[in-house]
């Protein structure tokens, strides 16, 4: 979410969200606040620090580590406050471990990735962690449901071998699937709640996803272009995974508007683009059209959509105004809610 404002932004996410509301994020506050550092903050036994090239493994807990922890704590104490007396589902979520081994650093500065061990130990502490965080907030929020979502944005690059080392001239060893597949298995299987795994890349990897035990997987579609421009090798890939029950959090509704600028110009331009931006976000129906069509294509039933499609935003609302942001929770619910009255629309 946009902003430093955590209470504001909870608000923001009961009200809009009332079904599914999860524990924001406010990256804007700075280091601590960031993926990788609240991630990092979750690790036991593991102490990271703030340097120039970015978070590192160090020997003791510093000035970093503590601000990461208090703002998860202010975060955690916004929730108490708000969510007070809430049932259902609650998602909240973390970095994933091999977004963190490409992130972090180990002591002499090469990525925790660079060495098996290494890994192995992240993935054991982040998951000691991770069960400590669940356990809290359920003393937090006891009507909760937990729902985790573990971020893996860099597995694509992991699996690829495009990590750099740190002159940047090389790349580290990508490590075996079935070694990724089975630390993410772990994982899953034994952090006591439901796993969703989100990855906003072209090359999001389904079948690893589904086969590590996720209940669903978070992607970015829009990254994928127009539907009528997927490969049917796209289509078939995902569709085997869906047809294997797979939940699909599908990102469909831009996070920032599509230019990505301010509206400029004179008056007459500002007022044209405004409306057009406002029609952007004006049909929830439409927003889904790109899910109504892949179920059509793959011969699925309509009416599971509503029981294995989330609507979402295309990714994290960071970039976006407090406006914004507010507007896009608005449609996902929207959307999300045309395809329980009207599957077949």
């Amino acid at each position: 979410m946009p902003g430093t404002d955590v209470v504001e932004a909870v608000r923001t996410v009961l009200g809009e969200l009332p079904d599914l509301p999860h524990l924001p994020e406010l990256p804007d506050r700075g280091p601590g606040a960031d993926l990788i550092g609240r991630g990092a903050s979750f690790l036991v036994d593991l102490p990271v620090d703030l340097q120039p090239s970015g978070w590192r493994l160090v020997d003791r807990p510093g000035r970093d580590l503590r601000r990461a922890l208090d703002l998860l704590e202010r975060d955690l104490d916004a929730l108490t406050e708000h969510a007070d007396g809430y049932t259902g589902p609650l998602k909240v979520q973390a970095a994933g471990v091999w977004t963190l081994a490409a992130s972090v650093e180990l002591h002499n500065g090469a990525k925790a990735l660079s060495d098996p061990g290494a890994v192995r130990d992240l993935s054991a502490s982040l998951l000691d962690g991770l069960i400590t965080h669940l356990a809290d907030l359920r003393r937090r929020v006891p009507g909760a449901s937990l729902l985790l979502q573990l971020d893996e944005p860099s597995l694509p690059a992991v699996l690829a071998g495009r990590i750099t080392t740190p002159s940047g001239y090389g790349t580290v060893r990508r490590p075996e699937e079935s070694t990724v597949e089975a630390t993410l298995a772990t994982l899953v299987e034994k952090v006591g709640a439901p796993v969703v795994l989100h990855c906003c890349a072209r090359d999001v990897p389904w079948a690893l996803f589904r086969r590590a035990g996720a209940v669903a997987v978070s992607a970015d579609l829009t990254l994928l272009g127009p539907i009528d421009r997927w490969s049917p090798k796209t289509i078939d890939t995902i569709g085997e995974e869906l047809d294997a029950g797979l939940g699909l959090f599908a990102g469909v509704v831009p996070a920032v508007p599509p230019s990505g600028a301010p509206i400029a110009g004179n008056a007459a331009d500002v007022r044209t683009a405004q409306r057009a931006r406002a029609r952007e976000l004006s049909d929830p129906a439409a927003s889904v059209t790109v899910v109504r069509t892949l179920w059509q294509r793959l011969g699925f039933d309509p009416a599971t959509l509503a029981s294995q499609v989330v609507t979402t935003p295309t990714c994290g609302l960071a970039g976006a105004t407090d406006d914004r942001a507010r507007a896009v929770l608005a449609q996902v619910r929207a959307a999300g809610r045309s395809l329980v009255k009207d599957p077949e629309a």
